[in-house]
């Protein structure tokens, strides 16, 4: 423990740097180009086995210890999102309309300064570990899937996940054993009305009223029609009539999202949205195309890699608060990890302490506390190296 808590000392600052250089070059999702090539030279650099362009954009990094065992894979996404910064930081991002507003620069950093430190300790591993640098965790389909289905987990025994978390403070771990993140769907739906004068609305029928009136029906999906013991969300976030003031609109668009745990929930929620929306339309006589997106599925975490986490996390100096959190209603693919290998994706503060203001994640002002990656990298480092040593897992 000693040599790497030590180690990750010296590389911080370096890891400090990688971060800010990804955040100044951000790239979208499935569009990644410099970033991979980035990280699989570092890879190389310091001396392990490289693949690139696993599943598409993705880069798996291989080190193996100098004895046999187990091996465990560690992951971090790398790309960017469709926003503009208005931080005023000297490594504000150089690219108009792209930012790094989630944190995943972050952990790329912290995965890049680990390796280093791992690849040092290589006579210590009993086993190997397996650096996933994953593309595109912001737009569904997503990255993880191909990136399995490309061989990314392939003997792999166990694999630890965080997320750099800006709203929760420094020092704080959070872990959740089963559901912690949601399965994260959107629906688009286009009400076809008549249009018409907006001085004769008995001779239209207005699709910006059904709309309005199927929003506000939609809410007694989760309210009236789903166990309260369940959770589940439904939001509306774009409505649609591209109209002159005194015209009856004759078709509106409207587009949501839903976030469930529960699978049957999931699929009930995905009926009932049709069901409720039909009987809207019809009883004013009018048409409807409804289409339903299934996106990642509800990260689950597994039981004895979440305590162990949790056991980790509490030996790390720096770490002052180790609790059990609330799921989050936001997505994650890493969910398709967790459903081929067991593990635990955890949460690691980051929000500095003098700050009065920490802007949440896709926020176009979100930051974090860079020290947060030194608590990540310690915490899956130390998971790694004692998951390795102990072969009895």
């Amino acid at each position: 423990m000693e040599n790497l808590i030590m180690g990750l000392d010296k590389v911080f600052e370096e890891m400090v740097s990688i971060r800010r250089y990804i955040h100044a070059n951000p790239e979208l999702s499935f569009h990644e180009v410099h970033t991979p090539a980035y990280i699989a030279d570092f890879h190389r650099e310091i001396g392990l086995d490289v693949r690139e362009g696993v599943g598409g954009r993705g880069v798996v990094a291989t080190l193996r210890g100098a004895k046999q065992g187990k091996t465990v894979a560690l992951r971090a996404d790398f790309d960017a999102l469709a926003i503009q910064e208005l931080n005023d930081l000297p490594y504000k991002s150089k690219v108009e309309g792209v930012m790094h507003a989630c944190g995943h620069d972050g952990h790329t950093a912290t995965l890049l300064g680990l390796a280093k430190v791992l690849k040092d300790m290589q006579e210590e591993l009993a086993g190997n570990v397996v650096f996933i640098h994953q593309f595109a965790e912001e737009i569904a389909p997503g990255g993880a899937k191909p990136m399995i289905e490309d061989g990314c987990l392939d003997g792999v025994d166990v694999i630890f996940g965080t997320h750099l978390w800006a709203t929760t403070p420094l020092g704080d771990v959070w872990v959740k054993n089963g559901p912690i993140m949601a399965a994260a769907d959107r629906f688009e739906i286009e009400v076809k009305g008549k249009g018409g004068h907006g001085a004769e609305p008995h001779n239209s029928i207005d699709a910006i009223l059904l709309g309005s009136q199927f929003i506000t029906q939609l809410q007694t999906i989760v309210s009236r029609r789903v166990n309260p013991l369940k959770q589940a969300v439904i939001s509306v976030g774009h409505f649609e009539a591209i109209n002159p003031f005194n015209v009856i609109a004759d078709t509106a668009i409207l587009k949501g999202t839903v976030r469930t745990f529960d699978e049957e929930i999931r699929t009930f929620i995905e009926s009932e949205i049709e069901y409720l929306l039909k009987a809207v339309c019809e009883g004013a006589h009018a048409n409807y195309e409804y289409k339903y997106f299934r996106g990642y599925p509800p990260v689950v975490n597994h039981p004895n890699e979440t305590a162990f986490i949790a056991e980790i996390a509490s030996q790390i100096q720096e770490v002052q608060q180790v609790k059990e959190c609330d799921p989050f209603m936001v997505g994650e693919d890493f969910a398709y990890y967790l459903q081929q290998v067991p593990g635990t994706f955890f949460i690691t503060g980051a929000k500095d302490p003098t700050w009065e203001v920490a802007y949440p994640h896709h926020h176009a002002r979100f930051n974090f506390d860079e020290r947060a990656m030194l608590i990540a990298a310690k915490t899956l480092g130390l998971a790694t190296i004692q998951y390795l040593n102990n072969q009895d897992n």
